[in-house]
């Protein structure tokens, strides 16, 4: 009988996450964002790298001997078949990129929402403490505002 009691205390009831729950989602969720956040970022990397690298390739003789990384392991070919390659892996990245930031956009939402739905407020620990409201005004009349 005790053994019942106490499975029941660590169930939550009604469905209700506990704050840890709630903590390990957000969490989740993050972490999901920024790998989409990360992959992009290569992504674009990668871009630049093949626009670079077919630019410098496209003034070179077609029968040249060059090196292309596949899978870790470093190919030997010419110029005139590596070349095509690059371009068509070149045309096709912009595509992955937007398509992952469709989902980052979507995984944004995702979390917007789920702050909403469990009434989640984040604290910053960096910030510094309120100033009091007359050493605010002191600070406030000289204040620079740049314009762009």
């Amino acid at each position: 009988m005790a053994a019942a009691a106490s499975s029941s205390k660590s169930a939550p009831k009604g469905g209700k996450k506990t704050n840890e729950e709630v903590i390990a989602g957000f969490q989740a969720l993050r972490a999901e964002q920024r790998q989409l956040a990360t992959k992009i970022s290569e992504l674009e990397m990668d871009l630049n790298e093949h626009k670079i690298v077919s630019e410098t390739l496209a003034g070179v003789e077609g029968t040249r001997r060059c090196f292309r990384m596949v899978g870790g392991i470093l190919v030997e070919s010419t110029v005139a078949d590596v070349l095509p390659e690059l371009e068509g892996t070149r045309q096709r990245l912009p595509d992955a990129i937007t398509a992952l930031t469709a989902q980052l956009q979507e995984k944004g939402k995702q979390i917007n929402e789920y702050i909403e739905t469990h009434n989640i407020r984040i604290q910053k620990g960096s910030e510094p403490p309120a100033p009091e409201p007359a050493a605010a005004a002191d600070r406030n009349k000289n204040v620079l505002v740049a314009s762009a």
